[in-house]
């Protein structure tokens, strides 16, 4: 498909857009999505933006009764001088395909799909929250759609592409949280959907997190699916340590999602001159290292969050608190030096954005 392919039908109706130091996290929707169907005959097929509306299926719709759905999560930033930059979003791309490989969903055209996020975002451009820590987030998704109760791929399916202006994905901002180690339930394992970005992984992890919150805990650490010993992710988030000036994040096993920031963070650790290793690190060993004092830094990395440094685990009803319960050095750097390049304030060496269009900062809240 061409560029030229996408249709634009524009609302009749634009909806109040909110103030930049009133939004939340995915609360509100801009006034256009992006919506594009595939069935066995006509492969992907009319691609279109049109404006955001509810999605009418029937009750037996495939993705209701077997959870045959896949998404993405990145973001699109304002700079300065009004230009609008979004951060390595052909990794997105690349992980979307990863992620319909494992669910049996039809791979896609990573170039069209972000060719027609850019112009989703061209049009709603005006939603992009020029505030310092917002942004305009970017959700696509897939969902299967044939109405079939039989265990099998779907033969139908909806992409679609939604945004949202955002504020801080966590109330506490980059101020370390406290995180419980899960002994109980886990996230994933080793051949099963893990390294996929998926939704039943996101709703199994629902309970962890209540009971977590219930007593006081923003988040969850996860620990490996078969011995409960070694540490996979934190939350929704990748997660480093800083052990004895060493930085350490658990290596890809099958079961841990490959974040687009875990990948950013390894590269500039890595361009810093900093020791980083990927490899197996158990709960043990951390709780050993903090009896020692060397454990000197945890922080998670995600899209949402971008950095969120721990200032305590929870293990065994033990308090482990790392760094005085302060954020450490480098997560404020690798939280200043990302957002930085994400929103055109620092240059980018890497070549991690990409722009999009630019926005008359008077339109802008």
């Amino acid at each position: 498909m061409e560029k030229s392919s996408i249709s634009i039908q524009l609302t009749s109706s634009k909806k109040p857009k909110p103030q930049s130091d009133e939004l939340a996290f995915g609360r509100v929707f801009t006034d256009h999505m992006f919506v594009m169907d595939y069935s066995v005959e006509e492969n992907w097929h009319s691609p279109r933006i049109v404006p955001y509306q509810a999605i009418a299926m029937e009750p037996a719709a495939m993705v209701y009764h077997y959870g045959q759905t896949v998404f993405e999560g990145l973001k699109a930033y304002l700079t300065k001088e009004g230009k609008v930059l979004l951060f390595r979003p052909e990794k997105n791309m690349e992980r979307l395909n990863k992620s319909n490989d494992r669910l049996c969903i039809p791979r896609v055209d990573e170039e069209f799909v972000l060719e027609a996020l850019k112009q989703l975002i061209t049009v709603d451009k005006e939603w992009i929250p020029e505030k310092e820590g917002t942004s305009l987030y970017i959700r696509p998704f897939i969902i299967s759609t044939e109405s079939y109760l039989g265990v099998a791929p779907s033969k139908t399916y909806k992409l679609i592409i939604i945004l949202s202006p955002v504020g801080s994905y966590y109330k506490e901002g980059i101020a370390p949280v406290k995180i419980a180690v899960e002994s109980e339930f886990v996230r994933a394992v080793a051949g099963g959907t893990g390294t996929a970005k998926t939704a039943g992984n996101y709703a199994s992890s629902l309970k962890a997190q209540e009971v977590a919150e219930a007593s006081g805990f923003s988040q969850v650490l996860w620990l490996d699916g078969l011995e409960k010993k070694y540490i996979e992710e934190v939350g929704s988030m990748n997660i480093f340590f800083k052990i004895n000036g060493e930085i350490i994040t658990p290596a890809l096993n099958g079961s841990i999602l490959e974040g687009v920031t875990r990948n950013s963070v390894l590269q500039l650790l890595k361009h810093w001159g900093l020791p980083v290793t990927e490899r197996k690190i158990s709960v043990e060993e951390i709780a050993e290292a903090h009896k020692e004092g060397k454990l000197e830094e945890a922080f998670g990395t995600g899209t949402a969050a971008v950095i969120s440094p721990v200032g305590e685990l929870i293990w065994k009803n033990e308090s482990l608190v790392i760094n005085n319960g302060e954020t450490g050095p480098i997560s404020k750097k690798l939280y200043s030096t990302i957002t930085s390049i994400q929103r055109g304030d620092q240059s980018d060496e890497f070549g991690w954005t990409t722009e999009v269009s630019t926005v008359e900062k008077e339109k802008v809240n």
